[in-house]
């Protein structure tokens, strides 16, 4: 039997993750709005009011993809006055291989940063190197093999100018259609997470992570456990709830084709009986997604 190409090692735990992180817009308002020409050019508008600051932030964005060549080129311009742009270079030289070079510069501050990436991909293995150009400067390297549903993965940086490797962290997992488990060691292996992902039905999704950090001054283990249900083909709920008493609850909703609203909110159930608590508190906000 062919083995699958594992996930890269950002993406370990990633069912996990996305389950207990995405589709909670807690912060503030946000809308997105994606549009697509004829000649593969993708335009995305993209603005957030934060609630705790009130300030709001957007940026425009520009991609043409040349599915031809393989080339993938992005121009974005933020209210923060960044620029960002990405070249993007995908199974041209060798197949699998991926070469991707991202850059950002704010004039203002004349700040810049450039981040060359190699991303080779084959069965059994997902490997990646980048180099910050601008700092240090960094190498990483991290790498993940699987086979029958086993991941192994770690991860190094090395400072070209110390001689010394910076940071380091491990991982094991194992990813099966309906469910999926991964421990990291992250942080020189100073800072554990366990998460796990259980499809219980093609409309109930279950998971939790639980994070112990050696070098954390109260101690104890963080835990989350959150699940998501389906109410429709258009329409989703989720939950969860931390041991710091947190609940947060998400509401997902196709108004459309293309067109999708979401709402959430965050409670601190420990602190329901104080009238001033306010925004300090608890948490409530929208996103509208238009992609056309």
């Amino acid at each position: 039997m062919s083995q699958a190409v594992p996930p890269s090692w950002k993406d370990l735990g990633k069912s996990s993750s996305d389950l207990l992180l995405k589709d909670y817009p807690i912060q503030g308002t946000s809308l997105e709005v994606k549009t697509l020409t004829p000649s593969n050019v993708a335009f995305k508008v993209a603005g957030i009011k934060d609630d705790k600051s009130g300030a709001i932030n957007g940026d425009i964005e520009g991609k043409y993809t040349d599915f031809k060549n393989g080339l993938t080129f992005t121009q974005a311009w933020t209210t923060t006055n960044l620029l960002r742009t990405q070249l993007e270079l995908e199974n041209q030289i060798a197949k699998g291989l991926k070469l991707d070079l991202a850059t950002t510069l704010n004039p203002a501050k004349a700040s810049k940063s450039a981040i060359l990436t190699a991303i080779y991909k084959q069965p059994s293995l997902h490997t990646r190197a980048t180099v910050d150009l601008f700092k240090g400067p960094t190498f990483t390297a991290d790498t993940v093999v699987g086979r029958d549903g086993f991941l192994v993965g770690a991860e190094a940086s090395y400072d070209v100018l110390s001689g010394a490797i910076t940071r380091y962290a491990g991982a094991v997992g194992f990813s099966a259609p309906e469910y999926a488990i991964t421990l990291h060691g992250l942080g020189n292996l100073s800072t554990f997470a366990a998460s796990y992902y259980h499809k219980v039905s093609k409309d109930v999704e279950a998971g939790a992570k639980a994070v112990y950090d050696t070098k954390s001054t109260t101690g104890g283990v963080s835990l989350e456990v959150g699940a998501k249900t389906y109410l429709d083909n258009a329409a989703f709920v989720k939950a969860k709830i931390n041991n710091a008493g947190v609940l947060a609850l998400g509401y997902t909703q196709a108004l459309r084709p293309g067109v999708k609203a979401s709402f959430g909110l965050a409670v601190d159930t420990t602190r329901l009986n104080e009238p001033a608590a306010g925004q300090a508190a608890h948490k409530v906000g929208a996103s509208f997604t238009f992609n056309a």
